[in-house]
């Protein structure tokens, strides 16, 4: 039905290079850690390289299953990378796919409503404050 895009400045103590090390590229070892909502990520295609796919497994009991990510672009001098939702429950009747930069577009089957996209970006919001309280109460880590 149509693409949705929304942006979101977020602002941190920690440098750069240990959140790009932490949130990005060792995600699937540190975020399983630090939160209970989430029971694993793996990756079932790939090493972490660009067309690399990563599974994120959720608990028993919880709302969703599984979802699957698709790494499109990965920049490691510049702290960027790219990735697509491209599979799980989370998806829904609404969505075909998710494209993550620095720039979110929000690929949906029917009209989206604002609390759809802002329950997503709460979410998001969510882990990327777990990985940075992390690193300030552990300033070696990610070094």
């Amino acid at each position: 039905m149509g693409v949705h895009t929304f942006t979101q400045e977020i602002t941190t103590p920690i440098a750069p290079a240990r959140m790009f090390k932490a949130l990005i590229v060792d995600s699937h070892n540190l975020v399983p850690k630090l939160m209970p909502s989430i029971k694993s990520i793996e990756f079932v295609e790939g090493d972490g390289g660009v067309g690399s796919i990563k599974q994120t497994n959720f608990p028993e009991g919880s709302h969703f299953r599984y979802l699957k990510h698709r790494i499109d672009a990965i920049d490691h001098d510049n702290y960027s990378c790219k990735y697509t939702l491209i599979e799980g429950d989370v998806l829904g009747d609404t969505l075909e796919s998710i494209s993550y930069e620095m720039t979110s577009h929000y690929h949906s089957k029917i009209e989206l409503k604002d609390e759809d996209i802002k329950a997503g970006k709460d979410k998001a919001m969510g882990m990327y404050k777990v990985v940075e309280e992390y690193l300030l109460a552990n300033p070696d880590a990610y070094t």
